[in-house]
């Protein structure tokens, strides 16, 4: 099943229900990406969370060639619905330890490059650790120049995403070694549950 559209998602994962389907976007166009990920889902959660101010993909190309933080934040777990998030993003929606979800917000962006929204979803896998996984829904320009775009942006976007996607777990998983067992826990939580 591999393809610029789906890398690393199995059919069943691709078959499921994410929170970015329940907005009011109409798409043209449906992307997977996921990996596993050596961490327990808070940690994972934790490292998404770290979106709000970087985009942990190729920071030359998408954060003006200032490096993404290789160190985490802990105060931008606490998140809210319409919170910037990789600059031209916003936060839809969030499930703590299990899902965030983004819209983009930059209209400019999207005559450019379309429009995008997606779920990035939290799996657990025993004591293996998580499945990350996205869900990316797009929606292309009009015409002649859109359908160009839906011929390059599944390659473009697995380029971006992958590196994303690994830059976290890497980072993630780094946490995790340094974890002491009675720190699993990862204290106070914030709230559960927030929807746009």
């Amino acid at each position: 099943m591999e393809s610029p559209r789906v890398w690393g998602a199995t059919p069943q994962e691709c078959a499921r229900h994410y929170a970015c389907d329940d907005l009011d976007f109409v798409a043209d166009d449906t992307f997977f990406r996921a990996l596993d990920v050596a961490a327990p889902p808070d940690l994972v959660y934790a490292w998404l969370a770290q979106l709000r101010i970087a985009p942990y993909s190729y920071d030359l190309l998408d954060n003006f060639g200032k490096r993404s933080p290789p160190r985490r934040n802990e105060a931008l777990t606490a998140l809210a619905p319409g919170m910037s998030a990789m600059t031209i993003f916003r936060i839809a929606s969030f499930e703590y330890g299990r899902s965030l979800t983004v819209a983009l917000r930059s209209r400019r962006i999207a005559r450019i490059m379309g429009d995008f929204c997606g779920t990035y979803a939290i799996v657990p896998e025993g004591e293996r650790g998580v499945r990350l996984v996205a869900k990316i829904l797009v929606r292309y320009p009009p015409g002649r120049y859109g359908n160009f775009l839906k011929s390059v942006m599944p390659t473009l976007d697995l380029i971006m995403f992958r590196k994303q996607l690994e830059t976290l777990r890497d980072y993630a998983e780094r946490e995790a070694s340094l974890r002491r067992p009675t720190d699993a826990g990862g204290g106070a939580k914030p709230p559960m549950r927030a929807a746009r």
